[in-house]
């Protein structure tokens, strides 16, 4: 549980996606073995993200009710112990990135286990910003996937890291509205807590139709076709209308739960869609 199994799940979810995107367009078939090698390697450094990042929430996490279960935050597993249960897990990701993918994929993922493990870790307690950094690794996965498959950085990795960063704002704001009392209580100064519910609904609105725009580039660019166009474009357009109709809604909680879950099948369909 230290290592966010949930976490894990998501990022290997768009890696996937990533890779399948590039494979469409690759002269050789799927590669099943580099797609399972690729998947384990991000997995491990991912866990081992999550492993250093509850270590450095574990004092935090005993103020929220959401955390205070986590085993660093009860003490039922020691601090050093978790750090080398991080590091195991990271040295074995890299290994396997290095040994069967290429520096350049290594070098994409460290770079989110970067900016999730030090700069994001260590602004949350102090910046609504925080939000925007970690959507930035939460970009990183997908691209990830994309170079193995496609051995580059091209425009399709970078509408891949876009759809996904931007993506990740309004799936935070809607955790962040939900859970606002635990935000209040472990005073991280996400932007509810911060600017309130109203600007908050702006951001998501204007992040959402963001993320719909990058969405159609997809095809526009000719990486995907319009069976994706239709089914994204709607979902995209049904994530906008809920928004919309959520500055109506006065019971913010139960809008941002509502937000949150259609956020995580708008990713989903979006990674399946992206076959077609």
């Amino acid at each position: 549980m230290l290592a966010k199994p949930g976490i894990i799940f998501g990022n290997a979810i768009t890696a996937a996606g990533g890779f399948i995107l590039a494979s469409k367009a690759q002269v050789y078939p799927f590669d099943g073995c580099l797609f399972l090698v690729t998947l384990i390697g991000l997995s491990l450094l991912v866990a081992s993200a999550c492993v250093f990042n509850n270590y450095l929430d574990r004092n935090i996490d005993k103020m929220m009710v959401r955390t205070k279960n986590r085993a660093l935050a009860r003490g039922v597993i020691s601090a050093p112990k978790a750090i080398i249960f991080a590091i195991f897990l990271g040295l074995f990701g890299i290994l396997l990135l290095m040994l069967y993918t290429s520096l350049l994929t290594t070098i994409i993922a460290l770079t989110g286990f970067f900016i999730y493990v030090v700069l994001y870790s260590l602004s949350k307690h102090r910046s609504s910003y925080a939000t925007a950094i970690g959507s930035i690794s939460g970009g990183i996965p997908p691209v990830v996937g994309y170079c193995v498959a496609a051995g580059c950085f091209d425009m399709g990795a970078f509408l891949l890291f876009m759809i996904v960063a931007l993506w990740q704002m309004p799936h935070f704001f809607a955790i962040a509205m939900y859970r606002l009392n635990d935000y209040v209580a472990a005073s991280i100064p996400v932007l509810p807590v911060k600017k309130g519910m109203y600007i908050t609904k702006v951001h998501m609105l204007f992040y959402i139709i963001a993320f719909l725009i990058s969405v159609c580039m997809l095809t526009i660019w000719g990486y995907t076709g319009y069976a994706y166009l239709i089914v994204m474009g709607l979902l995209g357009l049904t994530w906008l209308f809920l928004c919309i109709k959520g500055f109506k809604n006065t019971n913010d909680r139960l809008f941002g739960r509502q937000m949150f879950h259609f956020s995580l099948m708008v990713i989903m369909m979006l990674c399946i869609m992206i076959w077609y």
